[in-house]
């Protein structure tokens, strides 16, 4: 089994998220932008999470993103889930028959169902709380400078205005004035 970037930019953004949920509703662009996530990706994983109620959104200035439910009560697995990620160990994606219909399941078939369900009970049993109280454990602060939007920090130079004939006939015109 193998996670793919899906599941693993989905489970960075929602830590992301439930750390900055105090605040309010969190701006996807904000997330995109601290997190080095393609802002386009995040929208079609915060669709998916939204789709599952594990965010909200509100729209309109000052609009975002909020946990659907309680810190504590979603998982890793749930998120996993929701994005549509297969957490699946066997060659035969869970099918009955791994090998073709008559032959049924393959000789390791069992080993990778049961490890299957040991990866989803251990995702199962880690909260996103849990996630996040490692974040801070570690250091991690939450300083909510602003986003920045389309405000340049080099200032607008404001064009010169030119008097000078443009062309040969206003040329002509005002030197004969």
């Amino acid at each position: 089994m193998r996670l793919t970037t899906k599941g693993r930019f989905a489970v960075t953004a929602m830590i992301d998220l439930a750390m900055r949920s105090n605040a309010g509703p969190v701006a996807l662009a904000a997330i995109s932008q601290r997190q080095q996530i393609s802002l386009s990706y995040l929208e079609q994983l915060f669709g998916k999470l939204r789709r599952h109620e594990l965010v909200e959104s509100t729209r309109g200035p000052g609009g975002g993103y909020s946990l659907g439910r309680g810190i504590a009560e979603i998982t890793v697995a749930d998120i996993i889930v929701a994005v549509d990620e297969p957490i699946d160990a066997t060659g035969c994606s869970g099918r009955e028959s791994c090998m073709g219909e008559e032959t049924g399941k393959c000789m390791t078939h069992d080993l990778w169902a049961s490890l299957n369900t040991k990866m989803i009970e251990y995702l199962d049993s880690i909260s996103l709380k849990k996630l996040v109280d490692d974040q801070l454990a570690r250091g991690i602060s939450v300083n909510e400078a602003p986003l920045k939007r389309a405000i340049s920090s080099v200032p607008v130079v404001k064009p010169i205005k030119i008097t000078a004939p443009n062309s040969v006939f206003a040329l002509g015109t005002a030197l004969s004035k």
